[in-house]
């Protein structure tokens, strides 16, 4: 980091040469995220870099490029430094008991297992596009444009895939035998 090379690209930013005021930002964001990273938790580092940046931005023309450039962006830095300090004491959360009941995740597992299963048992086209429209959540049309299928036999395997389905759940459900 060059002390005068910056200011220069203030002062040229200040004067309109976009390509400074791109190179500056670029140069002042590399920075920003080792200045952040030694004083807020990783999740606050970018948008904390970008705050600053917006600041810069807004008060681009309050720096004198008779002064140094890395002390007013320093200067900058720190108010935003304190602003997300802030923020964190507004929005402190309590450490959890040690002895918390966390529900496993066996039954997604199990459910997802069960469900690959029985897609499978499907014919090709009616998996592919029960998976792009129901599970994914693909319009018909999307679904359509991905499998070049049309619209209607999208449906109509939709349709006859979820059927089948049905059959083989109320095959396998004992309720039902």
């Amino acid at each position: 980091m060059a002390e005068s090379e910056w200011s220069g690209l203030m002062a040229a930013a200040q004067a309109g040469n976009g390509g400074a005021y791109r190179r500056l930002l670029e140069e002042v964001r590399v920075w920003l995220c080792r200045y952040y990273g030694r004083r807020l938790p990783p999740s606050m580092i970018d948008d904390a870099a970008q705050d600053t940046l917006i600041a810069i931005h807004q008060k681009r023309h309050t720096y004198d490029s008779s002064r140094p450039f890395v002390a007013w962006l320093a200067a900058i830095a720190r108010y935003k430094w304190i602003d997300r300090l802030r923020e964190m004491k507004r929005h402190s959360t309590e450490a959890l008991p040690e002895d918390i009941h966390v529900e496993g995740h066996e039954t997604t597992v199990i459910t997802a297992t069960i469900l690959e299963t029985l897609l499978g048992q499907l014919k090709p086209a009616q998996s592919t596009a029960i998976r792009l429209v129901k599970i994914h959540g693909l319009s018909v049309e999307e679904a359509a444009t991905r499998t070049g299928q049309s619209v209607s036999l999208v449906k109509v395997n939709i349709h006859r895939g979820l059927a089948k389905l049905a059959g083989l759940v109320e095959k396998e459900d004992p309720a039902h035998g």
